[in-house]
């Protein structure tokens, strides 16, 4: 039976209509309360987000058909096989890094009050009084960025520029790792890392199989097995893998390191021999040869390597010591206002308060030490540079200048309860201190065992545990 309502049932009772406009007015204040609070910034960044997407579309990746030896037969164009982990280009850097430093309340603090100065009705002082510390502040981030920027640039140039040896009809033929191409035959000899994800055709191992080091792929220290596909492996030498006429049908590229789907085709036997091929049969890039010397075809290069695909874009790190020097800074500038406003009220807010109001905003501004940002970055450039110059740990690389200061800060030390690991931890780390001497003569499952049941502190400032 359908539900029967006469238009009575509809009306508003009288209390709706104070109600309603009262809702509307709470969903306004809270709107402006979230813009207020965090949500400019949120919108900022999905416009730039969305911006970036449509400047920068990203390419539908296909499965590939790939000739031995012959790049120029490839369908489609593929990214070069260039590594890039800088964050910047030349013409994002400064927008970049001036709006990686305007998000913190410190520096926008003071570039609000620095363009105050132009407002002659606001002017108390001259204009270089507030711009000079700031741009001081600005200068030194900006230089400190250039240099990290900088030795980025040179640690991919160093790894694009690695040579390797190019099969060819004419021979062997030495090329860099960024011009190697979808469909080049590349050698690799032991010890040597691999430059872009291949097909592993042929080894100079009797078994038709060789050992990579997947370490810089998956953290995983023991060696993987990795075999040979057999067509080309029993070929009588490397120039006859041009005088046959085979592909490899390769799955489109994809974040997965630990599977792989493909065919290897041989077209001129009678009849034509398939393989299937399977994780066994790649060779990833970043990953070193561990035994022998192996020849692969290039299946997928740059962008649409594994090894790229599994990595995130290069970011921006922020220390914990710059977000309470961010909280701090709001702390002191509530301080500021509620000093402002005492003085305005001492004055009995006579004429133009709210002009008075913002001046004492000004005077007071000096409660805010910008220099204490500069100090700042100057001891983060000075602790990075002393950790790569110390010579208890030589070859460290701080690639990262912003948070060096982290590493005092260490609390809880997370391993896979190894014993040499911590034998070699401990004889790293704590091996000056005289009161953990005779931690380094024991055996490393009793440095595990002990431990486990206590935690130590030496020559670190901080109390470690290890579990």
């Amino acid at each position: 039976m359908p539900l029967m309502m006469s238009e009575e049932g509809f009306e508003n009772d009288e209390s709706d209509y104070h109600t309603l406009p009262r809702a509307r007015t709470m969903q306004r204040k809270r709107g402006l309360q979230w813009f207020v609070c965090g949500g400019w910034k949120f919108l900022c960044t999905s416009c730039c987000d969305w911006l970036i997407n449509i400047c920068q579309r990203k390419r539908e990746l296909k499965a590939r058909t790939v000739w031995l030896g012959y790049p120029e037969k490839c369908e489609e164009k593929h990214p070069r096989n260039s590594i890039k982990n800088q964050k910047y280009n030349v013409f994002t850097f400064i927008p970049g890094v001036l709006y990686e430093q305007f998000k913190f309340f410190l520096n926008l603090y003071f570039l609000v009050v620095s363009c105050s100065q132009f407002v002659p009705a606001l002017k108390i002082g001259y204009l270089y009084t507030y711009w000079a510390p700031l741009g001081f502040v600005l200068a030194v981030t900006i230089m400190r960025e250039a240099v990290d920027e900088f030795r980025r640039f040179q640690r991919d140039k160093e790894v694009n520029s690695q040579l390797y040896s190019k099969l060819t009809i004419r021979g062997k033929v030495q090329v860099k790792s960024s011009d190697i191409q979808v469909g080049d035959l590349i050698i690799v000899e032991k010890n040597q890392r691999i430059p872009s994800d291949m097909v592993f055709l042929r080894t100079s191992e009797k078994a038709g199989s060789c050992f990579i080091r997947t370490d810089q792929l998956d953290g995983e220290t023991d060696w993987k097995l990795k075999v040979a596909v057999s067509c080309t492996q029993r070929l009588p030498a490397l120039g006859d893998l041009f005088s046959i006429s085979a592909y490899v049908y390769a799955q489109k590229p994809q974040l997965d390191i630990h599977s792989f789907e493909g065919t290897f085709t041989r077209e001129d036997s009678d009849p034509p021999i398939h393989e299937s091929l399977s994780i066994e049969n790649t060779l990833w890039a970043s990953t070193v040869v561990a035994s022998g010397t192996v020849i692969g075809v290039v299946i997928y290069t740059g962008k649409e390597t594994r090894s790229v695909m599994n990595t995130s874009n290069p970011k921006n790190k922020v220390g914990l010591l710059d977000l309470e020097l961010n909280q701090l800074t709001k702390a002191l500038f509530l301080a500021l206002v509620a000093l402002s406003v005492v003085m305005v009220t001492l004055q009995g807010f006579v004429g133009p308060w709210y002009r008075n109001l913002f001046r004492f905003l000004l005077l007071f501004s000096y409660i805010i030490p910008i220099s204490l940002r500069v100090n700042l970055d100057m001891g983060k450039a000075a602790y990075g540079w002393m950790i790569m110059k110390d010579e208890n740990i030589p070859g460290t690389v701080v690639r990262t200048s912003t948070i060096p200061e982290e590493l005092g800060r260490l609390v809880y030390l997370l391993t896979d309860k190894t014993p040499s690991f911590l034998f070699l931890f401990f004889q790293n780390l704590i091996s000056t201190s005289q009161q953990l001497e005779f931690l380094l003569r024991m055996s490393p499952r009793r440095l595990t065992a002990a431990v486990k049941r206590s935690s130590y502190s030496g020559t670190l400032s901080t109390r470690m545990k290890v579990y």
